[in-house]
């Protein structure tokens, strides 16, 4: 039987995630906005472009109304506000936190067994909020922020090292933002680890230019902020559940005592398959590294404090 996946969100990342599903023939895709016009649109401007992409999957949006993706097994959200000039951090944590409560409500009504998988910012705060809202077991409920971030550390090393993207292998744990932890040790290029082939101190730039990849774009666009790899981290964590691939993609994902850290979604490695996170991988840290996951895990845990606090 065809699978089935809902976006919800027909921004940018949203409507480019519903385009990679689509022409990868991954799943029927429904696309879910409170925009009047504006799912429907994007979806129909995709099915147009179907028979010249060579692919048979139906894209549908929708305005408000949810039973479009009824069933789905795999749910995207990318739902949410950016910070606007003047707002406050509370401002936009309290808002996306609105909206995130009222969306995974709307899925988890429709899609009572989908895989949900959030990429609406503060990314790891929200995977709380999607927890609580939806019900669901938390093997069900991900956060895709390593995939990109490791994506754009790998993307720097093929960069530095003139080598095809396809050799570069790197991973990224702890929360979305700038205490984000790159691992040079477990980063190699053709199976070769990286401290090998480059300075301490060009790993360092990279370290940094991978902490603040979506700052550099937000930079240089002015308007708007990055979509396109975003979007390509989402639909890889979809393949890999609607494939049931066994992947292990670094992922923010609910911690039960792995690496020390509990009741707290945080990117580590997990195994994604059908029934979503199959298993955490706990991979050897230094003491260095460890220390840089644990300052990781307090700024997430503080996020999830401001937000009991805004609930009151």
């Amino acid at each position: 039987m065809k699978k089935k996946a809902a976006v919800i969100g027909a921004g940018n990342v949203g409507a480019t995630a519903a385009m990679r599903l689509a022409e990868k023939e991954l799943a029927d895709v429904a696309i879910i906005d409170i925009l009047e016009g504006v799912p429907a649109g994007k979806a129909l401007d995709m099915m147009e472009a179907a028979p010249i992409e060579k692919h048979d999957s139906k894209v549908i949006g929708s305005t408000a109304d949810y039973s479009p993706a009824k069933d789905s097994d795999v749910v995207i959200i990318t739902a949410g506000i950016p910070r606007k000039p003047g707002m406050s951090r509370d401002d936009l944590l309290a808002t996306n936190m609105g909206i995130m409560e009222t969306v995974t409500k709307e899925v988890a009504a429709v899609a009572p067994d989908s895989i949900i998988i959030i990429v609406s910012n503060p990314l790891d705060a929200m995977c709380h909020v999607a927890y609580e809202a939806s019900g669901f077991p938390k093997n069900r409920i991900l956060g895709m922020a390593g995939v990109l971030d490791s994506a754009r550390f790998r993307a720097f090393i093929s960069m530095e090292l003139d080598v095809s993207v396809e050799n570069t292998h790197a991973f990224v744990l702890g929360g979305h933002g700038d205490t984000m932890v790159p691992l040079p040790r477990y980063s190699t290029v053709a199976g070769i680890p990286i401290t090998e082939l480059m300075s301490q101190e060009r790993i360092d730039v990279l370290v940094d230019r991978t902490r603040n990849g979506g700052a550099e774009i937000v930079g240089l666009l002015k308007t708007g902020s990055a979509f396109y790899a975003p979007s390509s981290g989402a639909v890889a964590m979809a393949e890999a559940i609607l494939k049931d691939q066994k992947k292990i993609l670094p992922c923010a994902a609910m911690l039960s005592g792995e690496y020390g850290i509990n009741d707290l979604f945080i990117g580590v490695p997990v195994k994604l398959g059908e029934n979503g996170a199959e298993e955490i991988i706990e991979i050897n840290l230094t003491e260095e590294e460890k220390k840089g996951l644990d300052h990781s895990a307090d700024a997430v845990r503080g996020l999830v404090e401001d937000m009991k606090r805004l609930k009151g």
